[in-house]
């Protein structure tokens, strides 16, 4: 089992005991009867939408090689040099540039590029985050990311219905209710970070690393992150829980500003420009 996988497992089963924990701290044997229910629930949705959940989000749509060729041409390109199968392609109708792989394995994966990123970049810069999408489904990063997207995506989601989730054992008063629902509400977006420190900011190194291996021109890549992150400020995605939930598979965070911070998994742009600049001054060195 790859790596990625046990610690897919490992986040899914942290994640389950905490929301177990905070049933019991919040309404008792009930809380726990809960808190079951909801892992159990999550473990379903984890299994039968954890890969699509992001393409859903971004309203993407499967594109053909008719549609866009040289897309196709770049990919299957990059895909056989990097002996990995040929990913199913997607196209999301958003201003936003910026893209992102999803998928249980490489044999069943998918890469989706919006259509802000194509009109953005040249064929240099594309290849570049095509490759680091690559080296994503390649880590099998993509599976980790999957199933840290629907699981925060569910946390998300309960601080908007917390204040009205009967967790109390009193029937006398609504004291009870109320604690339970103030927890869940200041617990749940903990937690979510917790998800997010399981996807951990390394992977995206590692990714421009590789990817630049892949295309032997890291300042490509370089470029690319630099526009990316000028076209997420200028148009940044809506603030919607699913699209908070599922950010972290971007090739860079799509909200600028306090909460992009938050819900971001992303290293900083300049530090991994600067990495890849670096990168390339050691190879002209030998």
């Amino acid at each position: 089992m790859h790596v990625n996988a046990i610690r897919a497992v490992g986040l899914f089963v942290g994640a389950s005991v905490l929301a177990v924990v905070v049933g019991w701290l919040c309404g008792s044997a009930k809380g726990v009867q809960v808190s079951v229910v909801l892992v159990a629930c999550a473990g379903i949705l984890v299994y039968l939408f954890g890969n699509s959940l992001a393409l859903r989000a971004m309203r993407a749509r499967p594109v053909s090689e008719i549609e866009r060729p040289e897309l196709y041409r770049m990919v299957r390109e990059l895909a056989t040099a990097a002996r990995q199968p040929m990913p199913k392609l997607y196209l999301s109708p958003v201003r936003s540039p910026n893209a992102f792989a999803t998928g249980s394995s490489p044999r069943h994966a998918s890469l989706c590029c919006t259509t802000g990123l194509l009109r953005t970049l040249n064929e240099r810069e594309l290849r570049g985050v095509l490759a680091h999408e690559l080296a994503h489904i390649r880590s099998h990063d993509t599976l980790i990311s999957s199933v840290a997207a629907t699981l925060t995506t569910l946390i998300t989601a309960l601080t908007a219905v917390s204040f009205l989730l009967p967790l109390g054992d009193s029937e006398e008063t609504d004291l009870p209710n109320l604690l339970g629902g103030l927890m869940m509400a200041v617990l749940a977006p903990l937690a979510a970070v917790v998800v997010y420190f399981g996807v951990g900011r390394a992977r995206e190194f590692r990714a421009d690393e590789r990817a630049a291996a892949l295309t032997g021109d890291p300042l490509g890549l370089a470029d690319a992150l630099r526009k990316l992150e000028s076209g997420n400020r200028a148009y940044p995605l809506p603030k919607e829980r699913i699209l908070l939930a599922t950010s972290h598979l971007m090739t860079t965070n799509p909200y600028p500003g306090a909460v992009g911070r938050l819900f971001s998994a992303h290293p900083p742009v300049q530090e991994r420009i600067r990495r890849l600049r670096e990168l390339r001054r050691k190879w002209d060195l030998g």
